[in-house]
């Protein structure tokens, strides 16, 4: 690996540390990061876990992981990021979702010349987008559903 992809992989190493895992509450296992904390702080605190998958999802890109393999990265971030938006139960969300954390494994599993895309990145990838198409079509269905009862109930009116 070039020695300005190895620099990078290395400055992303840091940062996930920082964001997931600089602290340890005492007597446990548990650690957590400055990234719920960060995210109390409004607008600035839920940009800065999405910017920093963004640089890994973009050096994944530079390192030439599988496309499934980005994909995956690209939902722990979209899911990290959805869920931050959310007052509070969000902040509480990032301390056991890690998904810089599990983005750097990722990057640094497939990295080239690392191991191929495996079933599981497959398998999570098409659940995701199973998930976001039940979601869009979901609403449509709703209002459909909703039309036809009202209609159905003028009819019964008349």
């Amino acid at each position: 690996m070039p020695v300005a992809n190895q620099r990078g992989l290395e400055l992303i190493r840091r940062w996930v540390r920082i964001f997931d895992s600089a602290f340890r509450i005492p007597g446990t296992e548990f650690r957590f990061g400055l990234d719920p904390i960060v995210g109390l702080i409004p607008g600035v605190g839920d940009l800065a876990s999405p910017i920093l998958s963004l640089l890994m999802i973009w050096h994944g890109v530079r390192l030439r992981v599988p496309k499934i393999v980005l994909a995956r990265m690209v939902f722990n971030a979209l899911i990290d990021g959805l869920a931050g938006v959310i007052p509070v139960a969000g902040d509480l969300f990032d301390f056991g979702w890690k998904a810089t954390a599990w983005n750097l494994a990722l990057l640094e599993r497939h990295a080239m010349p690392g191991r191929p895309a495996t079933s599981g990145d497959y398998l999570f990838v098409i659940l995701c987008s199973g998930v976001i198409i039940v979601v869009a079509v979901l609403p449509l269905v709703l209002i459909w559903w909703g039309v036809s009862w009202l209609q159905s109930f003028g009819r019964q009116l008349i």
